[in-house]
């Protein structure tokens, strides 16, 4: 703003020497023909826009003028707004000068506001007063309407408006107990119509596929879901709750399977995949990255792809949930390439003919 009114006065300047040698009938056509150009201008422009430069000029050139004066002259805004501007440009001006000598309460340290932040995201049931009490606890010394502000600025509600519980966050809080299952449906090249069932871990985005088959019966899933009881106890899972979808083939001599072992089973709402989010997720995945790029012959072959892309998804494939490590393979510790070594040896394998790579270090 400071480069723009220098720029302005030297503009002006330069105008005012140039009606240095007018004489005064000149200066009078020359204003009678800018008020009539203003006349039009403001016939067509409903409401014009100052900028704070704009104020700035009008506010000093015009503010000596008397107030009767002012309101005989042709502007684009009201005499009292031209005094307005000339009483803003004072109180800024003043509080310039005045503020090496404020006093008052310090600004809070911006690790304080930080910590304030983090507690209020962290603790949603806890209101300003009770992140107060923790700061107290934690040997800092806020006043509690400071932390009132602080929150308040960064647009944070109440407790009470905070503390309702989502779905994705219920799930999140969850995640170790919770198991999820549902079947999909699977094309061959013929038209036939195969069903998958598949389970996944919340907490470590393991899939299990367990089976395949064109007419699923209730023995079937029952089988099924014995097999993945015997899987999860070698694997010492500590899963507690099973997701399902209210599909007609669960039925209650599946839910009593896994009652006996100690599972509850938890049915989604009706047409609400959301409540199997991650399940449905993983589906889609599967989807995307295989079956919509393979033709699947017949059962078998799909059991065949199926396998691979479930060793490939639990011991390669990375997750953001999991900060990009591999449900069964943790992240490898993050090697020192030295400046003089410009190139990196990275082998390549393929899985089912190149339909998926998997990436390494050379030996």
């Amino acid at each position: 703003m400071l480069l723009r009114l220098a720029y302005l006065a030297a503009t002006n300047i330069l105008a005012i020497l140039r009606l240095l040698p007018m004489s005064g009938r000149e200066k009078d056509i020359e204003i009678l023909a800018l008020r009539h150009q203003l006349l039009v201008l403001q016939r067509q422009v409903g409401k014009p826009t100052f900028t704070a430069t704009d104020r700035a000029v009008l506010a000093g050139l015009l503010h000596r003028l008397p107030a009767d004066k002012l309101r005989h002259l042709l502007l684009l805004v009201r005499p009292d707004t031209i005094l307005r501007w000339h009483r803003n440009l004072l109180k800024r001006r003043h509080a310039a000068v005045s503020r090496p000598h404020r006093r008052g309460r310090p600004p809070t340290v911006r690790s304080i506001r930080a910590l304030v932040l983090r507690l209020a995201r962290e603790n949603p049931p806890w209101g300003y007063r009770r992140i107060h009490g923790e700061l107290a606890a934690l040997g800092i010394k806020v006043a509690a309407s400071t932390v009132w502000e602080i929150l308040k600025e960064h647009g944070i509600s109440p407790a009470p408006e905070r503390q309702s519980t989502t779905w994705a966050e219920f799930l999140r809080g969850q995640a170790e107990a919770l198991l999820a299952c549902d079947l999909f449906e699977v094309r061959t090249l013929t038209g036939a119509r195969l069903y998958v069932f598949a389970v996944i871990e919340h907490t470590t985005r393991r899939i299990r596929i367990l089976g395949a088959t064109a007419h699923p019966t209730a023995d079937w899933l029952v089988q099924l879901g014995r097999n993945l009881l015997m899987d999860i106890e070698d694997a010492g899972s500590r899963a507690r709750f099973l997701i399902r979808d209210r599909d007609a083939k669960f039925t209650a001599s599946f839910d009593t399977l896994f009652a006996d072992a100690g599972l509850e089973v938890v049915k989604t709402g009706i047409r609400i995949p959301r409540m199997n989010s991650i399940m449905e997720r993983w589906i889609q995945t599967c989807r995307r990255e295989l079956l919509d790029r393979t033709l699947i012959w017949n059962q078998h072959h799909l059991l065949h792809v199926l396998v691979e892309f479930e060793t490939f998804y639990n011991e390669h494939r990375p997750h953001r949930a999991l900060g990009q490590a591999a449900p069964l393979r943790p992240l490898p510790e993050v090697i020192d390439i030295p400046a003089r070594r410009r190139r990196l040896r990275i082998r390549r394998r393929d899985r089912l003919g190149g339909t998926l790579h998997e990436y390494g270090h050379a030996a």
